[in-house]
């Protein structure tokens, strides 16, 4: 009886967790896997394991402080260190994530292309979906359609294993690092991580963890849900760089989109392999393009001390749902503009995130560590060592990964 009333208590608990590691691989993470496969073949699957203990140790803190404190994240920082500190980190965020919702959206529309659709009609549907989803539906109801969607990632999964891998050098690679030391790899290396740890996925996290009321007393099951979408969120990356290690990198067939790895897939694996490559990363890119806009909805609106909340309707939080609703408007109509700078706007949104994730990253630990804030659920002192290695490692890569996107782009 005890171990049904521990299922149902996670159950009731399960969402925030394994929604927002899972979301993370939108359509940039997404383009980033498969570019390493293509490129490196399975060169590249260790990386996955350092990333994801430290997907696991930011996520369980930030969870930590959304369970005790029932507050989101930008409202910590907003109360602790000032009006003024917030307001810049938010402008940053806005604009980081504004290029990140583009991102999204042009990978819907490519998604929508691969399969003989016009974006001029899809991006406009997908648009307006998700829309209505959002700001008509309960936080309940939003969830369980976002973990629903979650489930079809396991496409990634079935591709990976109808591409017939010889598991013997993917296991290897996995566990045995082989580092090269040339510009390409290592800016695959660090985008890796990059792509796995944003800044909106901390106050994305939080936010919906207060929304949704998750008490203390609930704190292990809040934990469990975290470790399990990070663990889920990184497997999917791993059969995604399997997938085209196996199919693409043999063949010396080089990719820069996840779009261009779904056609190339198409002549090598069968039609079956290829759309379910394009189904999924539609569904990747359409979630993402939920979720990003809604961090952004949040964590302004907690800043400025408006009210926020997808249970809310237009009256009660109208920053919350216009914030929503110009952020997804917008980006639409960029991505239907003929000759948008797409390229340029997602280039600059992973620059701004790179720049301020160390620094969400550093008010997160100082918060956690705060007793008068967290009482007995501060950091425990062996986790504080694991917590701030792996921010100053992420520091170190993101500046790295900014001198290597400068670089090209200065020559």
């Amino acid at each position: 009886m005890n171990r049904w009333r521990k299922m149902l208590l996670f159950l009731s608990v399960m969402g925030p967790g394994i929604i927002t590691a899972n979301i993370d691989n939108d359509a940039s993470g997404i383009t980033t896997y498969s570019v390493a496969g293509a490129r490196f073949g399975y060169e590249l699957l260790w990386t996955l394991i350092p990333t994801t203990v430290a997907l696991v140790v930011i996520q369980e803190m930030i969870a930590r402080m959304g369970v005790v404190t029932g507050k989101g994240l930008s409202d910590l920082i907003r109360e602790n260190y000032g009006v003024k500190t917030t307001f810049f980190m938010m402008l940053g965020l806005l604009i980081a994530n504004f290029g990140n919702t583009v991102a999204d959206l042009a990978g819907w529309a490519a998604s929508m292309e691969i399969l003989g659709l016009s974006k001029y009609v899809m991006v406009p549907i997908g648009a307006v979906s998700i829309w209505i989803l959002v700001t008509k539906g309960s936080y309940r109801f939003v969830e369980k359609i976002l973990l629903v969607a979650c489930l079809l990632y396991i496409g990634y999964v079935i591709s990976g294993l109808m591409a017939k891998p010889d598991w013997v050098p993917v296991l290897k690679s996995t566990f045995v690092p082989k580092v090269r030391w040339n510009s390409e790899y290592m800016m695959l290396s660090i985008a890796i991580i990059g792509t796995t740890i944003t800044p909106w996925m901390q106050f994305y996290l939080q936010s919906s963890i207060a929304e949704k009321g998750i008490k203390k007393e609930h704190y292990k099951a809040s934990r469990l849900d975290v470790v399990i979408g990070c663990l889920i969120t990184d497997v999917i990356s791993f059969f995604i760089i399997v997938t085209c290690g196996t199919l693409l990198f043999p063949h010396g067939m080089r990719v820069t989109e996840a779009s261009e790895a779904a056609l190339a897939l198409k002549p090598l694996a069968g039609e079956y392999a290829y759309l379910i490559f394009s189904f999924s990363l539609a569904n990747a890119s359409l979630l993402g393009a939920i979720i990003v806009p809604l961090a952004t909805a949040y964590y302004i609106c907690e800043a400025m001390g408006w009210e926020a909340g997808v249970n809310k309707t237009f009256s009660e939080a109208p920053q919350f749902m216009w914030i929503y609703t110009m952020t997804i408007a917008l980006s639409s109509l960029v991505i239907l503009i003929p000759g948008a700078p797409l390229v340029f706007l997602m280039v600059l949104s992973a620059v701004i995130n790179g720049l301020l994730l160390p620094f969400v990253l550093i008010y997160a630990l100082l918060l956690v560590n705060n007793r008068k804030l967290m009482g007995e659920y501060v950091n425990p002192g062996a986790y504080n060592y694991i917590s701030w290695g792996t921010v100053v490692a992420i520091i170190v890569l993101t500046a790295l990964l900014i001198v290597t996107t400068f670089k090209p782009l200065a020559g």
